[in-house]
């Protein structure tokens, strides 16, 4: 039986696409266009209540019509866009909560350090099926010895004795 030249050809492209370096998930823009993400509206030009006020004029800084989403969801949710400024230190509502995370003290310079470690530990498990015929989770092969099952960790809570809330059922795979 012979194998038509077209499918030879079929599968050797199958299996060389496989072969490409990709992150472990791989978020790019589907074509050569604008990023339709990176362009923010302005918000509306206004009249100000008195010149006077205004801020000087910083080249390359930020202005009034700029908008600012991180602050302008921290204020829809009820919170204070204020402290999301740095500089502002510790908000006094939110030192107890520092003080008890630090009780065991800080390390300086943990997402350095933690950063070169998950790069130590991709690197020792980069041979996890480098030829991929079809899309996979790359992220989701390395770190799933990682990762908690919820549904175990539940019933382990509520085996000793716990109060738990109901979760909704565990799909059968």
């Amino acid at each position: 039986m012979r194998i038509p030249f077209g499918v030879m050809v079929l599968a050797g492209a199958l299996a060389v696409a496989g072969c490409g370096q990709k992150g472990l998930r791989v978020l790019q823009k589907p074509g050569p266009g604008p990023d339709e993400f990176l362009i923010l509206p302005s918000k509306p030009l206004s009249t100000p209540e008195n010149y006077a006020s205004l801020p000087a004029p910083t080249p390359g800084g930020s202005n009034l019509t700029d908008p600012d989403p991180k602050s302008e969801a921290v204020a829809a949710l009820g919170g204070n866009p204020s402290a999301l400024v740095s500089g502002n230190g510790v908000p006094s509502g939110d030192a107890a909560l520092v003080t008890a995370s630090s009780r065991y003290g800080v390390e300086p310079g943990v997402r350095e350090t933690l950063a070169s470690e998950d790069a130590k530990f991709r690197h020792r498990n980069r041979h996890l099926g480098r030829i991929k015929i079809v899309p996979v989770d790359r992220y989701e092969q390395l770190y799933r010895k990682q990762s908690i099952d919820p549904f175990a960790v539940s019933e382990q809570f509520r085996k000793a004795g716990a109060a738990t809330p109901s979760s909704p059922p565990e799909e059968e795979s």
